[in-house]
């Protein structure tokens, strides 16, 4: 399969290496020449479990070729719009975009963008880390990613997408309910993003502290009231389960993506993650304290970060 990753970071370059190892024509697209150069240079170095490898894989600062069959769309929540125009070139009668973000409200904009009928929406549980230009820490071991289309509907072309992904040692579920799989996943996000990116604790002390802990789990009940009323069917039962199912299988430095986005002085997903409860949460009469006092928190620290910057 001809895939295109669009913004291969730390969680696309791990994706991307699994893919092109199973034999699909992978190419990881970011904005960053040197990470870019380091990947064709040398190969993507992947350590995983310890385990350090290098993968050959094309990268480029731009998309350009055949069209592709894929196109997975990983940049952050604000820049899906340019993501979108970014991939164009490549872009077929028959390409199909997936969107892996973080957070809601994604799969509309992609919509809006190139049609409903080419839209497919997913959620993953691997994560990464960037530790050098061309370099990763990988967390895809165990981890599902789960895939769906917006009409429930367990199409042709979603089964050939998630077989291709299990071959790449993706575990990967097709849901008929894929709505409530990306709620499942936010819950997952809001347990860990903000609380991560306001203390600057990787995940092995973020877990150390109960108070920490206790903040968490009351941001996710909040979620988890805001999709009851919304008629979401969540798989989560227990607000602890999100709290639990963020950090399995991850390694005590890994830093939830909110914290990554802080120390490189960018923007953060908090209005797609923590944000999109409390707006949902107004839309359906569900106080969100807990939720708007992590977004607060982490909009101040971007303030002080664009004060700090020349």
């Amino acid at each position: 399969m001809r895939i295109f990753i669009i913004g291969a970071g730390a969680l696309g370059c791990a994706l991307g290496a699994r893919l092109a190892d199973a034999g699909n024509d992978v190419t990881l697209i970011n904005r960053n020449a040197a990470h870019v150069a380091a990947i064709n240079e040398t190969g993507l170095i992947v350590i995983e479990n310890g385990i350090s490898r290098s993968v050959a894989i094309a990268a480029a600062t731009h998309c350009s070729g055949p069209a592709a069959d894929l196109v997975i769309i990983l940049v952050k929540s604000m820049d899906t719009g340019l993501a979108v125009a970014a991939a164009a070139p490549v872009i077929g009668d028959a390409t199909v975009l997936l969107s892996l973000q973080n957070g809601l409200g994604q799969e509309e904009v992609l919509a809006d963008a190139v049609g409903a009928a080419r839209v497919i929406a997913g959620k993953t549980y691997a994560g990464g880390v960037l530790t050098a230009p061309g370099q990763i820490i990988a967390g895809t071991a165990g981890k599902d990613t789960i895939i769906g289309e917006l009409g429930g509907t367990v199409s042709p072309r979603i089964q050939a997408i998630a077989a291709v992904f299990e071959a790449a040692g993706l575990h990967t579920i097709i849901s008929a309910n894929i709505q409530g799989a990306m709620w499942d996943k936010l819950l997952v996000n809001v347990a860990t993003g903000a609380v991560s990116a306001i203390t600057g604790l990787a995940y092995g002390k973020l877990y150390a502290v109960p108070e920490i802990e206790a903040v968490a789990v009351a941001a996710v009940a909040e979620a988890m009231a805001v999709a009851a009323a919304c008629d979401i069917a969540l798989e989560t039962r227990d607000p602890r389960d999100a709290w639990a199912k963020a950090s399995a299988g991850l390694p005590a430095d890994f830093k939830a993506s909110m914290l990554q986005s802080l120390e490189k002085g960018a923007r953060t997903e908090v209005d797609f993650i923590n944000g999109a409860v409390v707006r949902h949460g107004a839309a359906v009469g569900v106080p969100t304290p807990v939720n708007a006092t992590l977004v607060a928190c982490v909009k101040g620290l971007e303030a002080g970060l664009r004060e700090s910057q020349p």
